[in-house]
């Protein structure tokens, strides 16, 4: 029983001078040559003190009932466990060192995937504000008795966008509440000449949504879209249930009204999509000639 101690303790001491000296050391900085010898060495090393070890127990070890086994003989046999205690550690560093790889990995791309979130948010900010203040600035020209009221609306809505956008995902009914504010300043601006046919159908619970996802389609349908037609209004539907969100829009075009400009706006709600609904979402966008038609199918 000593003796197998003896010896498991050997066997474990090689497999930790591979696992923490020679691989760091050598392997891991591609130096392949040095830890080829130093692999040799600590085979002979190894064994040879194994043999050092058998001869001052040898009753236990060498001898085989009366014949005594040759140095040979056990270097040999010996020198096959030691290389299988040698694979083992490197495959368990290699294992170790493959998932702590991509752990690492993981962190940068989430790291990455975050500043890219919130370069695109700070994008959308400065792009409805521009927006909002023009669309101000036009009442405020006309002295429209409407100013006050667009401002108004345009604190609140810069309220949600400063204090409840801040975290990843939102309640969904603010986010629609954010909507509709968006939607009455938009009729303020129009002096109540703004057609649309807003809907929500469904059940608004619990469910949570990425914040600004939408508005850039709304957005999109005032700018370039007709909006003061009653014959054509702005046809916007949204359909929720427990886990998944359905949404419409479809707006007549108006070949006038082109913000040469403009475009960080789609652009930047395809990224975040990707980005934070992978899989999870089906877009489809039809620019006809007449009209313009959106239809976003994502998993709450």
């Amino acid at each position: 029983m000593l003796v197998l101690l003896l010896y498991s303790v050997i066997d474990i001491s090689l497999f930790y001078v591979n696992y923490l000296y020679l691989i760091p050391k050598f392997l891991n900085k591609k130096q392949y040559g040095k830890y080829a010898i130093a692999i040799v060495v600590a085979l002979v090393l190894f064994g040879v003190g194994k043999y050092g070890l058998g001869l001052f127990l040898k009753p236990y070890v060498l001898m085989h009932g009366k014949v005594e086994m040759g140095f040979g003989e056990f270097f040999l046999s010996t020198t096959v466990t030691n290389i299988i205690f040698l694979l083992l550690s490197a495959a368990l560093k290699f294992t170790v060192d493959w998932f702590l790889n991509e752990r690492i990995q993981r962190d940068l791309e989430n790291q990455r995937l975050s500043a890219e979130l919130a370069f695109l948010k700070s994008q959308i900010n400065p792009h409805f504000l521009f927006n909002s203040l023009n669309s101000i600035y036009s009442l405020a020209y006309q002295r429209s008795a409407t100013t006050p009221d667009a401002i108004l609306k345009l604190s609140e809505i810069m309220r949600y966008m400063l204090y409840d956008c801040n975290d990843n995902k939102v309640d969904l009914s603010k986010e629609l509440q954010y909507l509709q504010n968006y939607i009455d300043l938009q009729k303020i601006r129009f002096s109540d000449k703004a057609y649309i046919d807003y809907k929500v159908e469904g059940k608004i619970l619990n469910q949570q949504i990425v914040p600004l996802l939408l508005i850039a389609f709304i957005e999109n349908a005032f700018k370039h879209g007709v909006a003061n037609n009653p014959l054509t209004p702005i046809r916007l539907l949204i359909d929720v249930d427990e886990e998944h969100l359905h949404f419409y829009m479809q707006n007549k075009k108006h070949t006038n009204n082109r913000d040469a400009s403009g475009g960080i706006g789609l652009n930047n709600v395809k990224r975040r999509l990707n980005l934070l609904y992978p899989n999870k979402y089906n877009l489809d966008i039809r620019d006809e000639a007449d009209t313009y038609t959106v239809e976003l199918s994502l998993v709450l």
